[in-house]
């Protein structure tokens, strides 16, 4: 796609109702109506723990264990985690039909002082590891959903690491990883919190990032009666389109690269890939940055190394005109004609033989400097989305796609069939019923529970146009009504979940929590930077000129982080949403 062709896109896909209706919201200065609030979640005291073991009984879960973990037993983001209760457990046990144990296992830590909530925490990847259930919150390390008195779930859901590369083969585990293992979990983890405290949760939220984003957004369509809030960051909610288009990418990619260079497997230590990131160096992806900014930085109204007006900028910006042109070798302070085509063709998010789109485009945002960006473009499409998209998104499963050899052509249709053994097709599974056409979330409106989204605009691998998209298409199901219970938060520079540079470390959970229970919709919600004696740990990749502790507001789409005038510019005080 042209560049031209794809500025248009960008400024066509936005239906009026929502850029207007939003905007003039936003600009007003009389606050948005609270809507009606559920009643709010009253805590209670841990009752048992040690007991549940031998006590708790649900329909196909055993509990493995159940120990109390003492105050400063577990620490989050440099802060000590108060006393609690560690549960671990699986459900479903069962042999597979190849022959291997499966099961969802989980754990649960239930506070000994409990603020009344229910969190499930939404694990990344492709799962298959129970990571600790600290509800975490998705950008840079801050407070968790366990800090704030939350009980919480983690699982692997449905298959173990071992069983990763092959669990795709195995039709129920598909159905697990896909959304069955959510639907299995809630209600033994409600029942779970019911048997410790006496009393079940008054409210309930899920979240997560990536492939946690995915699964609280798979939520809101299949279980809006379950969960009264769904923070959703960075969905992958096309998993199999993005794969795809990493293996498309990769392909184009490859002409560029040194010859015979290699680098390390991510995974195995004893196997190297082609090093795709030569084809595009950190210089040179530097280079592009600074054109970035150049052309869009000020559209905020100030020059701070952050693109706040990232859909303005998508119609400023042209990679053809405004990054430099190598007259001779390659330096690091230019692109040659051949690169700049694949950037372009790259970030419109790829295309089968006939025209047909693989992907959302992705903005452009000077985030494209960072190293997750290169990770996930360069190394990931090469040793992690072959296996993907040939195991776990098409149907029937075949062996991991080879990049030099991969067919597009034939593999994009193949991620939406189906067989007699498969009779959901992968994009089916990954994705909330109608594919990310969300006609289905009038009750969960209706109900009263609220959504929140996030994404980082410099995210590789999961687009934050997308989910964008996808907000814009919620709006118009909704009658031009979705900021009535969904929100949309873009994070400028921030690649995928976190890091970038950018302001990434952020609490959206409490937010969401408010305009759950008190009715108060979040319009800015404020962003830091990790600089020097973050206690969740430095962000090497801020720009050496950011104060340190630099805040800004995140702005619920579609409006923008403005610099007021006036003010210090590192505090987000001197900025507004408008």
């Amino acid at each position: 796609m042209k560049n031209a062709q794809r500025r248009t896109a960008y400024r066509t896909t936005a239906p009026l109702g929502l850029g207007l209706g939003l905007l003039l919201a936003a600009c007003s200065t009389t606050p948005p109506t609270p809507t009606t609030p559920l009643a709010p979640a009253v805590g209670t005291s841990l009752r048992q723990c040690d007991t549940l073991a031998s006590q708790f009984r649900f329909d196909q879960a055993t509990i493995d264990s159940a120990a109390p973990v003492a105050a400063g037993g577990l620490m989050l983001a440099g802060q000590p985690v108060a006393a609690h209760c560690l549960v671990k457990g699986q459900m479903h046990k069962r042999k597979g039909s190849d022959g291997r144990d499966y099961a969802i296992a989980f754990e649960m830590r239930l506070p000994q002082a409990w603020n009344g909530r229910f969190y499930h925490q939404g694990n990344g990847g492709l799962d298959g590891a129970v990571r600790p259930a600290e509800g975490a919150l998705g950008g840079g390390p801050t407070t968790g959903a366990l800090v704030q008195g939350f009980a919480v779930i983690s699982s692997d859901a449905g298959h173990t690491g071992a069983q990763t590369a092959v669990f795709g083969l195995e039709p129920q585990a598909r159905l697990d990883y896909g959304y069955q293992a959510v639907a299995k979990l809630t209600p033994m983890a409600k029942s779970l919190i019911a048997s410790a405290y006496g009393k079940g949760p008054d409210r309930s939220y899920i979240g997560g990032c990536s492939n946690g984003g995915r699964h609280a957004m798979v939520a809101a369509s299949r279980l809006g009666d379950q969960y009264d809030g769904y923070l959703i960051g960075a969905p992958g909610y096309r998993l199999p389109n993005a794969a795809l288009a990493q293996l498309w990418g990769a392909q184009r990619w490859t002409p560029l690269a040194t010859p015979g260079a290699t680098v390390k497997h991510p995974l195995n230590p004893n196997a190297n890939i082609p090093d795709l990131g030569s084809a595009l160096t950190a210089p040179e992806r530097q280079t592009v940055a600074q054109a970035i900014l150049g052309r869009c930085d000020a559209l905020d109204g100030l020059k701070d190394g952050l693109v706040q007006a990232t859909q303005a900028c998508q119609a400023a910006f042209d990679v053809a005109r405004d990054v430099p042109t190598c007259a001779g070798a390659r330096n690091g302070s230019c692109l040659t004609p051949a690169q700049k085509t694949t950037l372009a063709q790259v970030m419109a998010g790829g295309k089968a033989t006939n025209g047909q789109s693989i992907y959302s485009a992705f903005p452009y945002d000077a985030g494209i400097a960072g190293s997750n960006w290169a990770t996930w473009k360069f190394i990931n499409s090469v040793a992690l989305d072959p296996l993907s998209v040939g195991t776990i998104f098409t149907a029937p499963p075949a062996a991991p796609a080879d990049i030099a050899s991969a067919n597009i052509d034939v593999l994009l249709p193949a991620i939406s069939a189906t067989s007699a053994t498969y009779p959901e097709s992968g994009l089916a599974l990954m994705s909330p019923p109608g594919n990310g056409n969300p006609s289905n979330l009038a009750p969960l409106r209706a109900r009263g529970a609220k959504m929140v989204l996030y994404h980082g605009v410099s995210d590789a691998i999961f687009s934050a146009e997308d989910t964008r998209q996808w907000f814009e298409r919620l709006n118009k199901a909704q009658g031009g009504k979705a900021s009535d219970f969904a929100r949309y938060f873009p994070v400028p520079g921030m690649n995928h979940c976190s890091g970038g540079p950018t302001a990434d470390q952020f609490d959206l959970l409490g937010p969401l929590v408010k305009w759950v229970e008190q009715g108060v919709a979040p319009q800015a919600v404020t962003a830091s930077a990790r600089g020097a004696g973050n206690a969740g740990g430095v962000n090497a990749e801020l720009p050496a000129e950011w104060a340190a502790n630099r805040s800004r507001p995140l702005c619920a789409y579609p409006s923008v982080a403005t610099y007021n005038g006036s003010g210090p510019i590192e505090s987000a005080s001197s900025f507004s949403c408008r």
